[in-house]
């Protein structure tokens, strides 16, 4: 039988580092109301290179996927998915950056300031 962790890493299409994680519930904490308490990344058209990252609380509609994602209940539109299969956010808080990081393996191009890409 599957545990939650192994079923987990086989659905779940992103993953979040530590740092991550430990911002999203900081922000979920102090900014959450009942109505948004999941987690939706996407993708939407914009930025200079073609689509730009979805990063927000929200609630769940209609034609969302539902994961469960180390402890973090995320929402992603279906059409969504195949955009970001594989990909890692991450929390950076240094001196030059300071954001949450996307490394995607689908993106062929990236922007300087790495928030957006193309397929």
């Amino acid at each position: 039988m599957e545990t939650l962790q192994e079923k987990e890493i086989q659905t779940a299409p992103v993953t979040f580092t530590d740092g991550a994680i430990e911002e999203l519930n900081r922000l979920r904490s102090s900014l959450v109301t009942a109505e948004e308490s999941f987690l939706r990344i996407g993708v939407k058209g914009g930025g200079c290179s073609g689509l730009s990252y979805l990063l927000a609380f929200d609630k769940k509609e209609d034609g969302d996927k539902e994961f469960q994602i180390q402890g973090m209940e995320v929402v992603m539109n279906k059409a969504h998915v195949m955009y970001v299969l594989g990909m890692v956010i991450d929390w950076e808080n240094g001196l030059n950056n300071r954001g949450f990081t996307f490394n995607n393996p689908n993106a062929k191009d990236t922007c300087g300031c790495g928030q957006s890409f193309s397929t």
